[in-house]
């Protein structure tokens, strides 16, 4: 049984969901998994194949406008082919957002992506965390102090670079790569002890 491969494939316009993306690896890596980091925009063959033989790919995007940014909106439509064949049926799949505002609309983004995988079968993996930060006991240093329950959500001042992106909201990103490289495992074993069976 293999150690489960975690692509992450996404956006940033100003690096500040790059930030994002690396808490993502380093939540995933310190489960266990193999992790790839993929710019969207930047995606070549080879890169495409990672995907195709990960056991789980993570999409991230800033929240722009509302929804994903245009570059992330790309890769999805050119994600199609893999929808053909589906290449990506039965994949464990997450998500992940950033944008200036509190809310910012970025539950659509997270929407899309989960609509998105939802199209190519895959199963996704929510934050698994309660809300932090809604009581007057609470802190805005919580996991989870935006209240996101679909994927992580981050918020970053607009007039403050990569550097300023919450300590609190690098942490929720760390978590939902441990959880989605601890679904992955699980994945692979049970398909590993229902093989075992069926031989």
């Amino acid at each position: 049984m293999h150690a489960p491969v975690v692509s992450i494939a996404y956006h940033s316009g100003f690096g500040h969901t790059a930030v994002v993306a690396e808490a993502v690896r380093a939540g995933a890596a310190e489960a266990g998994a193999t992790v790839h980091v993929i710019k969207v925009d930047e995606i070549d063959d080879a890169q495409w194949e990672l995907l195709d033989a990960s056991d789980a790919i993570v999409f991230g995007s800033p929240t722009y406008m509302g929804t994903a940014s245009g570059a992330f909106h790309v890769f999805a439509e050119a994600t199609s082919k893999r929808w053909f064949g589906d290449a990506w049926q039965d994949k464990v799949a997450a998500g992940f957002t950033n944008s200036a505002s509190k809310s910012g609309d970025k539950l659509h983004t997270l929407q899309f992506f989960q609509i998105l995988a939802a199209q190519h079968g895959m199963s996704w993996v929510n934050l698994g965390l309660k809300p932090g930060w809604n009581a007057s006991t609470a802190s805005e240093n919580d996991l989870n102090r935006l209240g996101v329950f679909a994927g992580a959500a981050a918020q970053t001042n607009s007039d403050e670079g990569p550097e300023a992106v919450h300590k609190a909201d690098i942490a929720t990103a760390e978590h939902l790569g441990r959880r989605v490289a601890e679904h992955a495992r699980v994945v692979i074993a049970g398909r590993a002890a229902l093989s075992s069976v069926a031989a």
